[in-house]
C-alpha cells in the first residue's frame, strides 16, 4: 500500500453515477484530510448515501476515481473503514454482547479482544447492564447505541457515519457528540452525514452540500460562513414586534414569541438607526450582528444561491 504520509484519507475525483436515465452523482470531487470530520449534507435524494455506498466498495462508480488512503476503493480498504448505514441492521434475537463479538470477528478482531473492547464501550455509553438482553428488548435508541459501538470495535481509521443522531433523545445525542469529538483527538477520520445543522457548525471543520448529485458549495466550515458575510441579527426582546415583522429591509428567518432571526435584505439598512428604534419600541435584551446559520446557509444553496469557496 501507498505511503500515507500526506496523503487524503478520501479523495473523490469526478465521480459519476448513474441509475437508467438519473444521475445520482454527477462529477463530484472532494478531499477529506486526515483526522478531521467532515460533513456531507444534502436534501433527501441529494446523492450522498450513493457517495457513501461508492467509497464503501457497494457501488462502483461509472466514471471517476475514490481512493482511501492513497489506494483505490477495494476489500482491502474496508478493513479500515466503518460505516454506519441510516438503514441500521441488527439480529434482534441475539444478545446484545454476543452481536458485538460476531461483528467485530467479521472485521478481523479475535473474540478475547472483541469481547474485552465491547464491555468497555458499553461502559462508555452507560449501557453495560444491556450487554446480555437481546436486541429486540432494547428501545429504538438502545439499539442506537449497541449499532454504533459495532461500529467501533475494529479501531478503525476512517468511520462514515450516516444520520448517526437519528433516534437519539437530547441527553443521548450530546453523548455520541462527545465520543465522536473523542474520536477526532484520537487521529479518526470521520464523514458525518446529517441534516442537523447546528451540528456541523459545531462538529465539522471541512464540509461539502451535495443537491441533485452535484457538490454545490464545499470547504473549510469556518471560511464558508464567513463568506456570507454579517447580514443576520439575533434580537431577543420583550413587546411588540409587528413593525419589525413588516419591515421590507429584512426577511424572517426564525420567529418565535420573544426572539427574532432576521436577514437584512437592504443593501442601504443602517444598523445603529434600527437599533435606536429598538430600543425606543421595545425592551431589547439582545442585538447581536452575526453571520447566517448553516441552517439558512443550506436553505439559500439548496434553492440555488450557491456560492464558491476558495
Amino acid at each position: 500500500m501507498q505511503n500515507q504520509s500526506n496523503v487524503p484519507v478520501i479523495e473523490v475525483k469526478n465521480v459519476k453515477k448513474q441509475f437508467g436515465d438519473y444521475f445520482a452523482n454527477n462529477d463530484i470531487s472532494l478531499k477529506v484530510e486526515t483526522g478531521t470530520i467532515f460533513g456531507l449534507l444534502g436534501p433527501n435524494g441529494a446523492g450522498k448515501t450513493t457517495l457513501i455506498r461508492m467509497i464503501n466498495n457497494i457501488y462502483m462508480p461509472d466514471a471517476g476515481t475514490i481512493t482511501i488512503f492513497g489506494n483505490p476503493v477495494s476489500e482491502d480498504t474496508q478493513n479500515q473503514v466503518a460505516y454506519l448505514p441510516e438503514e441500521r441492521g441488527l439480529y434482534k434475537k441475539q444478545k446484545v454482547i454476543d452481536q458485538l463479538i460476531y461483528f467485530a470477528q467479521l472485521k478481523g478482531v479475535e473474540k478475547n479482544v472483541a469481547k474485552k473492547r465491547a464491555e468497555q464501550w458499553l461502559i462508555r455509553f452507560d449501557a453495560a447492564s444491556w450487554a446480555n438482553k437481546k436486541i429486540q428488548d432494547l428501545s429504538k435508541g438502545m439499539a442506537q447505541k449497541v449499532q454504533f459501538i459495532s461500529t467501533l470495535l475494529h479501531d478503525p481509521k476512517l468511520l462514515i457515519l450516516d444520520e448517526p443522531f437519528s433516534g437519539f433523545d437530547p441527553i443521548n445525542a450530546e453523548l455520541l457528540k462527545e465520543v465522536i469529538l473523542e474520536l477526532k483527538s484520537q487521529g479518526k477520520t470521520i464523514i458525518l452525514s446529517t441534516h442537523v445543522m447546528h451540528q456541523v457548525e459545531q462538529m465539522c471543520d471541512d464540509m461539502c452540500l451535495i443537491n441533485k448529485g452535484k457538490a454545490i458549495l464545499q470547504g473549510n466550515v469556518r471560511e464558508i460562513k464567513k463568506s456570507f458575510g454579517r447580514d443576520t441579527i439575533l434580537l431577543e426582546f420583550e413587546g411588540d414586534a409587528s413593525f419589525i415583522v413588516e419591515n421590507p429591509s429584512f426577511k424572517i428567518v426564525n420567529q418565535t414569541a420573544h426572539r427574532l432571526e432576521l436577514k437584512i435584505i437592504d443593501n442601504n439598512f443602517d444598523s445603529k438607526l434600527f437599533l435606536n428604534e429598538l430600543n425606543q419600541r421595545l425592551e431589547v435584551y439582545k442585538y447581536e450582528l452575526v453571520e447566517p446559520s448553516f441552517h439558512e446557509i443550506f436553505i439559500q444553496s439548496v434553492k440555488g444561491n450557491e456560492v464558491e469557496i476558495g
